[in-house]
């Protein structure tokens, strides 16, 4: 139907009318039937309070002199409520004084109609007031209709960021593991497992946590530190799997194998491989500077070429190799206390002591057939 604003509404407008007195609600409640509204109607200040709650009205038209309860309490409560603190009110009063009026306001009314009700006022106040109601609820409905496809293109940002990390994460991975894969090709050919391969990473990560490294850099140095090895793919085999000592010009060319997995590792975007590719080239470095291939010494040697110093020596002491045979676990201890000061960090060489219990714990969870001991 069309109501008194001229608009097409699904179904008429809603006023509620608090009003004690029987004759001046039901002479309202006449004049808004005719202009097309829809009536409800309460004779105290309670009774009216509940069923604005219970079922909101577009518009109200109250009394201040009310039983149970006044209308400045009714106004005021209406305005706190959730449910209606948008619904205008009318006072309607035969309290014309302007501190009424101001009292009146300051309650939550919207606006003030003096006794006896004019129509032609009443019409004007109650048309002007329910475009404002109307207003308000499209503005209440564009908020929920908004907050909604926020809510909504939230939930399908969060989505495709976690789609792009899986993504990242699989891409990662898959990088990771063609890295280890060409790692354990280059290793077996001297009859390292990846199973070894792999406990470099163990032993360096645990020496990094112990040293108050990042959580970032230690998760690099597990993935990085068993890639130590890969400038081997350029060694001939005939060097590299030589069951006895190499002489002085085989030994040249077995060092080039840490200048070779340099090469092999660089120029690469990877955090990972960027460190991997400073494991390959100084994990022979000495901490007294008779190291190779640059004879670095101390500090000058990067902390994860002197992580995997020891780390690389103590798997290659416990292992079998073409030329030796592996030793039991607690003299590779020993040795590697010895070399404590002229090969290996003293501060590298005190984390590993202090997570001895560690690195020997995964030795048995791989279940080790050359672990010897205790």
């Amino acid at each position: 139907m069309i109501n008194n604003l001229g608009e097409d509404m699904e179904k008429p407008r809603k006023i509620l009318i608090v009003e004690d007195d029987v004759m001046n609600s039901r002479l309202l409640s006449t004049i808004l039937v005719r202009l097309g509204y829809s009536v409800d109607a309460a004779l105290d200040g309670i009774t009216g309070l509940e069923k604005a709650e219970s079922s909101p009205p577009d518009l109200i038209l109250l009394d201040l002199q009310l039983p149970r309860m006044d209308g400045y309490e009714v106004a005021r409560r209406l305005k706190q409520a959730e449910k209606t603190k948008i619904v205008p009110i009318v006072v309607v009063s035969a309290f014309a004084e302007v501190e009424n009026r101001v009292k009146a306001l300051e309650a939550g009314a919207d606006d003030f109609l003096s006794k006896p009700v004019d129509q032609v006022e009443l019409r004007a106040r109650v048309q002007s007031l329910l475009k404002v109601k109307q207003f308000n609820d499209h503005m209440v409905d564009y908020q929920r209709v908004l907050e909604a496809e926020v809510d909504k293109r939230t939930r399908q940002l969060r989505q495709a960021v976690e789609e792009l990390k899986s993504a990242l994460d699989k891409i990662k991975q898959v990088s990771l593991d063609t890295a280890f894969r060409l790692a354990q090709a280059v290793e077996s050919r001297d009859g390292v497992t990846g199973i070894h391969i792999k406990s470099t990473g163990y032993y360096a990560a645990a020496i990094a946590r112990v040293m108050g490294l990042s959580p970032q850099d230690v998760e690099f140095g597990l993935y990085a530190t068993p890639m130590h090895d890969i400038g081997k793919i350029g060694i001939p085999d005939r060097i590299l799997l030589k069951p006895g000592p190499l002489d002085a010009e085989e030994w040249e060319i077995m060092k080039l194998h840490t200048v070779i997995g340099g090469r092999i590792l660089s120029n690469s975007d990877s955090q990972v491989i960027q460190m991997a590719e400073q494991i390959a080239l100084t994990h022979h470095e000495k901490w007294d500077g008779s190291g190779y291939p640059e004879g670095l010494q101390g500090s000058q040697i990067p902390l994860w070429g002197r992580i995997a110093a020891i780390v690389d020596v103590f798997d290659a002491i416990i292992n079998d190799r073409p030329y030796k045979k592996s030793v039991p676990v607690d003299q590779a201890l020993d040795i590697l206390k010895k070399g404590t000061g002229t090969h290996f960090d003293p501060e590298v060489s005190k984390a590993f002591f202090s997570v001895q219990k560690e690195i020997l714990s995964v030795l048995r969870e791989h279940e080790d057939p050359f672990f010897k001991g205790p």
